[in-house]
């Protein structure tokens, strides 16, 4: 039997309910799952883990996806470890260059994945039926101070204005695509907010994107500054 590590610290008693001991049934299919994973990634004529261990990560491509579990990435574009560096938060949003007040998750990942790891290009990944952007359009803008999610999704309140603005007789579906799409660009306008991305853009050494993925059709698409439009890529 192996050994438990044990970390010499006592667990608060809030913490009561956390998975803990040999007594909790812990979730099986994913450590199911993980065994799979061991198998395939693992073997012993297997060296793409030993060496990302020794080299580290070098992605070049810079993810900021959806939370949404129909909305994997790494899935998405058939990539292997190691190729994309991933920022995942409700509904891709990117915030805007602020005062370094609060806790900012995804502007540090933002600026690790650029300054540190330098990658080459960053993708704003929207997808369809997005649950964030479905929770802005249901509370038009209004906010309720005990919602982490409403406050967040006021980032992109800007996308919901204009779309109430010019879609006003659309279908419910088509403000909500409209609305994904556009927060897309509002996620985009906010990345050139930092002025270690905006030099690297202005320099060509670093490329930004907004895409979109159509669950239903299995389609993606790509903003074209040229047209003003998502075009299948």
């Amino acid at each position: 039997m192996s050994e438990v590590l044990k970390t010499g610290a006592e667990l608060p008693a809030q913490c009561a309910g956390l998975a803990v001991g040999a007594e909790h049934k812990w979730p099986q299919p994913l450590i199911e799952g993980f065994l799979r994973f061991r198998d395939n990634h693992f073997p012993s004529d297997d060296i793409e883990y030993l060496r990302l261990f020794a080299e580290g990560q070098k992605p070049k491509f810079l993810i900021v996806g959806c939370c949404d579990s129909r909305v994997d990435p790494a899935l998405i574009f058939n990539c292997a470890p190691g190729e994309l560096f991933v920022v995942r938060n409700v509904a891709n949003i990117v915030p805007p260059n602020e005062a370094r007040i609060g806790h900012h998750g995804t502007t540090a990942a933002i600026e690790y994945g650029v300054c540190n790891l330098g990658v080459e290009h960053i993708v704003v990944l929207g997808h369809e039926h997005c649950g964030g952007i479905q929770n802005l359009l249901q509370t038009r803008g209004a906010t309720n101070p005990d919602s982490f999610i409403d406050d967040w999704m006021r980032l992109v309140e800007s996308a919901r204005v204009s779309v109430e603005r010019e879609f006003a007789d659309a279908t419910e579906e088509v403000r909500r695509r409209e609305c994904e799409q556009r927060a897309i660009l509002v996620s985009l306008k906010n990345l050139l907010t930092f002025p270690w991305i905006a030099q690297r853009v202005a320099e060509r050494t670093l490329r930004i994107h907004g895409w979109y993925f159509d669950i239903k059709q299995g389609q993606l698409l790509g903003y074209n500054e040229t047209t003003g439009a998502f075009e299948p890529l």
